[in-house]
Protein backbone atom coordinates (compact mmCIF):
# COMPACT_ATOMS: atom_id res chain seq x y z
CA UNK A 1 0.00 0.00 0.00
CA UNK A 2 1.22 3.91 -0.86
CA UNK A 3 2.50 5.53 2.14
CA UNK A 4 -0.11 8.07 0.84
CA UNK A 5 -3.07 6.04 1.43
CA UNK A 6 -1.75 5.10 5.10
CA UNK A 7 -4.75 6.49 7.26
CA UNK A 8 -2.42 7.09 10.41
CA UNK A 9 0.25 8.63 7.95
CA UNK A 10 -2.53 10.98 6.45
CA UNK A 11 -3.91 11.74 9.54
CA UNK A 12 -1.06 12.56 10.97
CA UNK A 13 0.00 15.05 7.93
CA UNK A 14 -4.25 16.56 8.18
CA UNK A 15 -3.29 16.96 12.11
CA UNK A 16 0.51 18.36 11.38
CA UNK A 17 -0.69 20.71 8.32
CA UNK A 18 -3.37 22.14 11.31
CA UNK A 19 -1.42 22.49 13.60
CA UNK A 20 1.51 24.34 12.04
CA UNK A 21 -1.02 26.89 10.20
CA UNK A 22 -2.66 27.64 13.67
CA UNK A 23 0.55 28.10 15.91
CA UNK A 24 1.79 30.10 12.94
CA UNK A 25 -1.49 32.30 12.45
CA UNK A 26 -0.58 31.31 8.61
CA UNK A 27 2.42 31.04 6.77
CA UNK A 28 3.82 34.83 5.66
CA UNK A 29 4.30 38.01 7.66
CA UNK A 30 5.78 41.53 6.66
CA UNK A 31 9.33 42.23 7.70
CA UNK A 32 11.38 45.06 7.27
CA UNK A 33 14.03 46.03 4.78
CA UNK A 34 15.69 48.98 7.30
CA UNK A 35 16.54 49.89 10.39
CA UNK A 36 14.11 51.74 12.45
CA UNK A 37 16.05 52.80 15.88
CA UNK A 38 16.37 56.85 15.75
CA UNK A 39 15.05 59.78 14.95
CA UNK A 40 17.03 60.57 11.90
CA UNK A 41 15.86 56.57 10.93
CA UNK A 42 12.27 58.01 11.74
CA UNK A 43 12.59 61.11 9.66
CA UNK A 44 14.17 59.11 7.08
CA UNK A 45 11.52 56.55 6.75
CA UNK A 46 8.42 58.73 7.53
CA UNK A 47 8.11 62.23 7.82
CA UNK A 48 9.56 64.13 6.39
CA UNK A 49 12.21 62.44 4.40
CA UNK A 50 9.25 60.26 2.81
CA UNK A 51 8.01 63.20 0.79
CA UNK A 52 11.17 62.91 -1.29
CA UNK A 53 10.22 59.92 -3.03
CA UNK A 54 6.72 60.40 -3.46
CA UNK A 55 7.42 63.53 -4.91
CA UNK A 56 9.99 61.67 -7.44
CA UNK A 57 7.20 59.17 -8.38
CA UNK A 58 4.45 62.05 -8.69
CA UNK A 59 6.68 63.37 -11.61
CA UNK A 60 7.02 59.62 -13.03
CA UNK A 61 5.19 56.99 -11.80
CA UNK A 62 7.79 54.49 -12.73
CA UNK A 63 9.98 55.82 -10.37
CA UNK A 64 7.65 53.36 -7.76
CA UNK A 65 10.11 50.56 -9.35
CA UNK A 66 12.88 52.77 -7.73
CA UNK A 67 12.37 53.84 -4.94
CA UNK A 68 9.41 51.21 -3.17
CA UNK A 69 8.48 47.13 -3.33
CA UNK A 70 6.48 47.30 -6.60
CA UNK A 71 9.37 45.92 -8.57
CA UNK A 72 9.57 43.07 -6.52
CA UNK A 73 6.19 42.76 -5.30
CA UNK A 74 3.03 41.06 -7.12
CA UNK A 75 -0.80 40.80 -5.95
CA UNK A 76 -1.43 37.19 -5.74
CA UNK A 77 -5.54 36.51 -6.30
CA UNK A 78 -8.74 34.56 -5.78
CA UNK A 79 -11.80 34.72 -5.63
CA UNK A 80 -11.86 30.84 -4.34
CA UNK A 81 -14.28 29.04 -7.39
CA UNK A 82 -11.64 26.93 -8.02
CA UNK A 83 -9.25 25.77 -4.63
CA UNK A 84 -7.10 22.74 -5.50
CA UNK A 85 -9.63 19.56 -6.01
CA UNK A 86 -11.94 21.31 -3.44
CA UNK A 87 -14.18 23.14 -5.92
CA UNK A 88 -16.33 26.59 -4.89
CA UNK A 89 -14.82 26.92 -1.00
CA UNK A 90 -15.08 30.87 -0.68
CA UNK A 91 -12.65 33.46 -1.35
CA UNK A 92 -10.99 33.18 2.80
CA UNK A 93 -11.08 29.78 2.42
CA UNK A 94 -8.54 29.58 -0.55
CA UNK A 95 -6.29 32.09 1.48
CA UNK A 96 -4.39 28.93 2.99
CA UNK A 97 -3.16 28.32 -0.85
CA UNK A 98 -2.35 31.88 -1.81
CA UNK A 99 0.07 31.97 1.44
CA UNK A 100 1.48 28.72 0.28
CA UNK A 101 2.33 29.95 -3.06
CA UNK A 102 3.55 33.12 -1.93
CA UNK A 103 6.06 31.14 0.42
CA UNK A 104 7.20 29.40 -2.32
CA UNK A 105 7.50 32.90 -4.96
CA UNK A 106 9.54 33.98 -2.16
CA UNK A 107 11.81 31.05 -1.50
CA UNK A 108 12.58 30.11 -4.82
CA UNK A 109 11.77 33.56 -6.91
CA UNK A 110 13.16 35.79 -4.22
CA UNK A 111 9.57 37.74 -5.40
CA UNK A 112 7.36 38.94 -2.81
CA UNK A 113 3.61 38.26 -3.22
CA UNK A 114 0.40 39.80 -1.29
CA UNK A 115 -2.47 37.23 -0.98
CA UNK A 116 -5.44 38.66 -1.85
CA UNK A 117 -9.18 37.18 -1.52
CA UNK A 118 -12.29 38.98 -3.85
CA UNK A 119 -15.38 38.54 -2.60
CA UNK A 120 -17.17 38.22 -6.02
CA UNK A 121 -18.23 35.43 -8.66
CA UNK A 122 -18.68 38.55 -11.04
CA UNK A 123 -15.91 38.99 -13.49
CA UNK A 124 -16.32 42.56 -14.59
CA UNK A 125 -15.85 43.08 -11.24
CA UNK A 126 -13.09 41.23 -10.25
CA UNK A 127 -11.33 42.92 -13.21
CA UNK A 128 -12.03 46.14 -11.94
CA UNK A 129 -11.17 45.00 -8.78
CA UNK A 130 -7.74 44.31 -9.58
CA UNK A 131 -7.56 47.25 -12.10
CA UNK A 132 -7.87 49.19 -8.89
CA UNK A 133 -5.40 47.66 -7.15
CA UNK A 134 -3.11 47.12 -9.83
CA UNK A 135 -0.70 50.61 -9.36
CA UNK A 136 1.10 48.88 -5.89
CA UNK A 137 2.69 46.02 -7.70
CA UNK A 138 4.74 44.77 -10.64
CA UNK A 139 2.73 42.02 -11.73
CA UNK A 140 -0.72 39.93 -10.86
CA UNK A 141 -0.66 36.53 -10.47
CA UNK A 142 -4.37 34.98 -10.77
CA UNK A 143 -4.85 32.11 -8.47
CA UNK A 144 -8.15 29.06 -7.97
CA UNK A 145 -10.36 31.42 -10.27
CA UNK A 146 -12.41 28.73 -12.04
CA UNK A 147 -13.21 28.17 -15.82
CA UNK A 148 -14.01 29.49 -17.94
CA UNK A 149 -14.29 32.51 -16.19
CA UNK A 150 -10.62 33.03 -15.69
CA UNK A 151 -10.03 33.24 -19.15
CA UNK A 152 -12.30 35.88 -19.94
CA UNK A 153 -10.15 37.77 -16.52
CA UNK A 154 -7.56 37.25 -17.59
CA UNK A 155 -7.79 38.03 -20.91
CA UNK A 156 -9.52 41.74 -19.66
CA UNK A 157 -6.57 42.54 -17.24
CA UNK A 158 -3.95 42.19 -20.01
CA UNK A 159 -5.51 44.85 -22.18
CA UNK A 160 -6.26 47.25 -19.30
CA UNK A 161 -3.01 46.92 -17.20
CA UNK A 162 1.05 47.30 -18.51
CA UNK A 163 2.30 44.93 -16.18
CA UNK A 164 2.24 40.88 -16.54
CA UNK A 165 -0.59 39.37 -15.65
CA UNK A 166 -0.22 35.27 -14.87
CA UNK A 167 -3.07 32.32 -14.55
CA UNK A 168 -0.88 29.46 -12.66
CA UNK A 169 -3.67 26.85 -13.20
CA UNK A 170 -3.26 27.79 -16.82
CA UNK A 171 0.07 28.51 -17.27
CA UNK A 172 2.18 27.08 -14.80
CA UNK A 173 0.89 23.61 -15.43
CA UNK A 174 1.26 23.95 -19.14
CA UNK A 175 4.54 25.00 -19.06
CA UNK A 176 5.76 22.19 -16.76
CA UNK A 177 3.58 19.75 -18.98
CA UNK A 178 5.68 20.96 -22.32
CA UNK A 179 9.14 20.45 -20.31
CA UNK A 180 7.92 17.28 -19.64
CA UNK A 181 7.38 16.27 -23.23
CA UNK A 182 10.43 18.42 -24.41
CA UNK A 183 12.38 15.11 -22.90
CA UNK A 184 10.04 12.25 -23.64
CA UNK A 185 10.43 12.98 -27.09
CA UNK A 186 14.07 12.70 -26.26
CA UNK A 187 14.30 9.46 -24.57
CA UNK A 188 11.71 7.79 -27.36
CA UNK A 189 13.71 9.82 -30.47
CA UNK A 190 10.45 10.81 -31.80
CA UNK A 191 9.15 14.42 -32.96
CA UNK A 192 6.51 16.40 -30.89
CA UNK A 193 4.53 17.06 -34.04
CA UNK A 194 4.41 13.61 -34.81
CA UNK A 195 2.62 12.40 -31.72
CA UNK A 196 -1.13 11.90 -30.87
CA UNK A 197 -2.28 13.45 -28.23
CA UNK A 198 -5.20 13.26 -26.00
CA UNK A 199 -5.81 15.30 -22.93
CA UNK A 200 -8.63 14.26 -20.66
CA UNK A 201 -10.17 17.37 -19.00
CA UNK A 202 -11.18 20.68 -21.00
CA UNK A 203 -10.97 23.17 -18.46
CA UNK A 204 -8.50 25.91 -17.49
CA UNK A 205 -5.50 23.85 -17.82
CA UNK A 206 -6.31 20.89 -20.43
CA UNK A 207 -7.11 24.35 -22.68
CA UNK A 208 -3.88 26.21 -21.34
CA UNK A 209 -1.73 22.88 -22.14
CA UNK A 210 -3.29 22.25 -26.26
CA UNK A 211 -2.67 25.90 -26.59
CA UNK A 212 1.19 25.66 -25.84
CA UNK A 213 1.49 22.55 -27.15
CA UNK A 214 0.18 23.44 -30.45
CA UNK A 215 2.49 26.49 -30.23
CA UNK A 216 5.32 24.27 -29.42
CA UNK A 217 4.14 22.01 -32.82
CA UNK A 218 2.24 19.78 -31.93
CA UNK A 219 -0.21 18.82 -34.42
CA UNK A 220 -2.60 16.15 -33.52
CA UNK A 221 -4.50 17.26 -30.21
CA UNK A 222 -7.80 15.60 -29.03
CA UNK A 223 -9.05 16.86 -25.94
CA UNK A 224 -11.91 15.33 -23.87
CA UNK A 225 -14.03 16.79 -21.14
CA UNK A 226 -16.77 14.46 -19.07
CA UNK A 227 -18.96 14.70 -22.12
CA UNK A 228 -16.58 12.80 -24.49
CA UNK A 229 -14.54 14.37 -27.25
CA UNK A 230 -14.30 18.49 -27.60
CA UNK A 231 -15.02 18.88 -31.52
CA UNK A 232 -15.81 22.56 -33.12
CA UNK A 233 -19.27 23.01 -33.99
CA UNK A 234 -20.27 21.28 -30.32
CA UNK A 235 -23.29 23.53 -29.51
CA UNK A 236 -22.38 22.53 -25.94
CA UNK A 237 -18.84 23.84 -25.72
CA UNK A 238 -18.02 27.37 -23.59
CA UNK A 239 -16.45 29.94 -25.67
CA UNK A 240 -13.05 28.73 -24.76
CA UNK A 241 -13.43 25.49 -25.58
CA UNK A 242 -15.11 26.74 -28.44
CA UNK A 243 -11.60 28.46 -29.40
CA UNK A 244 -9.79 25.86 -28.89
CA UNK A 245 -11.79 22.79 -31.00
CA UNK A 246 -10.94 25.04 -33.85
CA UNK A 247 -7.51 24.00 -33.84
CA UNK A 248 -7.69 20.26 -31.98
CA UNK A 249 -9.59 17.30 -33.27
CA UNK A 250 -9.52 17.98 -36.82
CA UNK A 251 -10.45 14.24 -37.68
CA UNK A 252 -13.36 15.05 -35.70
CA UNK A 253 -13.04 12.17 -33.11
CA UNK A 254 -16.47 11.40 -31.21
CA UNK A 255 -16.59 9.40 -28.36
CA UNK A 256 -15.32 9.00 -25.23
CA UNK A 257 -12.12 8.44 -23.38
CA UNK A 258 -12.38 5.11 -23.90
CA UNK A 259 -12.52 5.56 -27.09
CA UNK A 260 -10.57 8.72 -27.86
CA UNK A 261 -7.31 6.96 -26.68
CA UNK A 262 -7.22 3.85 -28.88
CA UNK A 263 -4.08 4.41 -31.15
CA UNK A 264 -2.89 7.64 -29.08
CA UNK A 265 0.79 7.74 -28.30
CA UNK A 266 0.56 10.69 -24.90
CA UNK A 267 -2.48 11.01 -22.59
CA UNK A 268 -2.38 13.94 -20.79
CA UNK A 269 -4.95 14.17 -17.64
CA UNK A 270 -5.96 17.33 -15.85
CA UNK A 271 -9.51 15.76 -14.69
CA UNK A 272 -10.42 13.55 -12.14
CA UNK A 273 -8.58 10.17 -10.62
CA UNK A 274 -8.96 6.80 -11.45
CA UNK A 275 -10.38 8.01 -14.68
CA UNK A 276 -7.84 5.94 -17.00
CA UNK A 277 -7.45 1.98 -16.44
CA UNK A 278 -4.78 -0.60 -17.40
CA UNK A 279 -6.90 -1.77 -20.14
CA UNK A 280 -7.27 1.26 -21.81
CA UNK A 281 -3.61 1.89 -21.74
CA UNK A 282 -2.85 -0.94 -23.38
CA UNK A 283 -5.13 0.35 -26.57
CA UNK A 284 -2.45 3.00 -26.99
CA UNK A 285 0.16 3.19 -29.51
CA UNK A 286 3.93 1.49 -27.93
CA UNK A 287 5.94 3.56 -26.21
CA UNK A 288 2.83 5.18 -24.80
CA UNK A 289 3.25 8.98 -22.60
CA UNK A 290 1.31 8.94 -19.16
CA UNK A 291 0.91 12.19 -17.79
CA UNK A 292 -1.68 11.39 -14.83
CA UNK A 293 -1.93 14.84 -13.08
CA UNK A 294 -5.16 14.54 -11.00
CA UNK A 295 -3.91 14.94 -7.51
CA UNK A 296 -3.78 13.83 -4.83
CA UNK A 297 -4.73 10.77 -6.87
CA UNK A 298 -3.81 10.43 -10.08
CA UNK A 299 -5.96 9.04 -13.54
CA UNK A 300 -3.80 5.97 -12.87
CA UNK A 301 -1.34 5.09 -10.76
CA UNK A 302 2.14 4.36 -12.39
CA UNK A 303 1.96 0.80 -11.10
CA UNK A 304 -0.98 -0.14 -13.64
CA UNK A 305 0.44 2.65 -16.44
CA UNK A 306 3.52 0.74 -16.64
CA UNK A 307 1.60 -2.99 -16.48
CA UNK A 308 -0.46 -1.50 -19.47
CA UNK A 309 2.41 -0.97 -21.56
CA UNK A 310 3.19 2.57 -21.27
CA UNK A 311 7.12 3.91 -21.43
CA UNK A 312 7.13 7.25 -19.46
CA UNK A 313 4.94 7.60 -17.03
CA UNK A 314 4.45 11.16 -14.75
CA UNK A 315 2.12 12.71 -12.08
CA UNK A 316 1.75 15.10 -9.92
CA UNK A 317 3.12 13.94 -6.97
CA UNK A 318 6.88 13.88 -5.25
CA UNK A 319 6.30 10.10 -4.02
CA UNK A 320 6.55 9.27 -7.82
CA UNK A 321 9.66 9.87 -10.56
CA UNK A 322 8.49 12.68 -12.84
CA UNK A 323 6.48 15.20 -10.82
CA UNK A 324 4.68 17.83 -12.77
CA UNK A 325 4.82 20.45 -10.33
CA UNK A 326 3.79 24.25 -11.35
CA UNK A 327 6.96 24.86 -8.61
CA UNK A 328 9.09 24.74 -11.62
CA UNK A 329 7.75 27.46 -13.43
CA UNK A 330 5.73 30.78 -11.55
CA UNK A 331 8.99 31.53 -9.50
CA UNK A 332 11.22 31.91 -12.67
CA UNK A 333 8.67 33.36 -14.84
CA UNK A 334 7.82 36.17 -12.14
CA UNK A 335 11.55 36.82 -11.52
CA UNK A 336 12.90 37.09 -14.71
CA UNK A 337 9.14 39.71 -15.72
CA UNK A 338 10.03 41.99 -12.74
CA UNK A 339 13.60 41.90 -13.55
CA UNK A 340 13.19 43.55 -16.61
CA UNK A 341 9.62 45.08 -16.18
CA UNK A 342 7.91 43.27 -18.83
CA UNK A 343 4.70 44.36 -19.21
CA UNK A 344 3.26 40.96 -20.45
CA UNK A 345 3.91 37.11 -19.87
CA UNK A 346 3.63 36.17 -23.94
CA UNK A 347 3.81 32.65 -25.44
CA UNK A 348 7.28 33.17 -26.53
CA UNK A 349 8.29 33.24 -22.84
CA UNK A 350 6.56 29.94 -21.55
CA UNK A 351 8.14 28.36 -24.77
CA UNK A 352 11.64 29.67 -23.47
CA UNK A 353 10.55 28.71 -20.11
CA UNK A 354 10.11 25.28 -20.85
CA UNK A 355 12.59 24.72 -22.94
CA UNK A 356 14.83 25.88 -20.10
CA UNK A 357 13.26 23.62 -17.51
CA UNK A 358 13.88 20.50 -20.00
CA UNK A 359 17.81 21.32 -20.90
CA UNK A 360 18.39 21.25 -17.21
CA UNK A 361 18.38 17.64 -17.32
CA UNK A 362 21.63 16.53 -19.23
CA UNK A 363 21.70 13.87 -21.79
CA UNK A 364 23.74 12.01 -19.33
CA UNK A 365 21.04 11.75 -16.51
CA UNK A 366 17.74 11.78 -19.40
CA UNK A 367 16.33 8.95 -18.97
CA UNK A 368 12.21 7.12 -18.42
CA UNK A 369 12.36 7.90 -14.87
CA UNK A 370 14.38 11.09 -14.71
CA UNK A 371 12.46 13.42 -17.61
CA UNK A 372 11.95 17.03 -15.53
CA UNK A 373 14.39 18.67 -12.65
CA UNK A 374 13.12 17.97 -8.72
CA UNK A 375 10.82 20.67 -7.80
CA UNK A 376 13.28 21.53 -4.90
CA UNK A 377 15.99 22.13 -7.29
CA UNK A 378 17.20 26.19 -7.41
CA UNK A 379 19.02 26.15 -10.32
CA UNK A 380 15.00 26.15 -11.89
CA UNK A 381 13.73 29.11 -10.98
CA UNK A 382 17.46 31.03 -12.39
CA UNK A 383 17.12 29.15 -15.55
CA UNK A 384 13.60 30.30 -15.94
CA UNK A 385 13.96 33.44 -14.91
CA UNK A 386 16.64 33.88 -17.24
CA UNK A 387 14.65 32.34 -20.65
CA UNK A 388 12.03 35.00 -19.65
CA UNK A 389 14.51 38.10 -19.21
CA UNK A 390 16.30 37.10 -22.96
CA UNK A 391 13.08 36.62 -25.17
CA UNK A 392 11.56 40.47 -23.46
CA UNK A 393 14.66 42.06 -24.33
CA UNK A 394 14.88 40.38 -28.11
CA UNK A 395 11.28 41.69 -28.47
CA UNK A 396 11.04 44.81 -26.78
CA UNK A 397 8.35 43.55 -24.69
CA UNK A 398 9.22 45.46 -21.75
CA UNK A 399 9.30 49.34 -20.35
CA UNK A 400 12.87 49.70 -19.61
CA UNK A 401 15.57 47.86 -18.73
CA UNK A 402 15.98 47.01 -14.72
CA UNK A 403 18.72 48.97 -12.83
Amino acid sequence: MNVLFNKKTTMNIKEKALQLHRENNGKLEINRKVELKTKEDLSLIYTPGVAEPCKEIYKDKNNAYLYTIKGTTIAMITNGTAVLGLGNISPVAGLPVLEGKALLLKEFGDVNAFPICVDSYDPDEIVKTIQLIAPGFGGIHLEDIKAPECFYIENQLKEKLDIPVYHDDQHGTAVAVLAGLYNSVKVLNKKLGELKIVINGAGASGIAIARILLAAGAKHIVLCDINGAIFEGDIMLNDAQREISECTNREYEVGHLEDIIKNKDVFIGVSVENVLTQEMVQTMNQDSVIFALANPVPEIMPDLAKAGGARIIATGRSDFPNQINNLLVFPGIFKGALEVRAQDITDEMKLAAARAIADLVTNKELNENYIIPDAFDKRVSLAVAEAVKQVAQSTGNRKYIAI
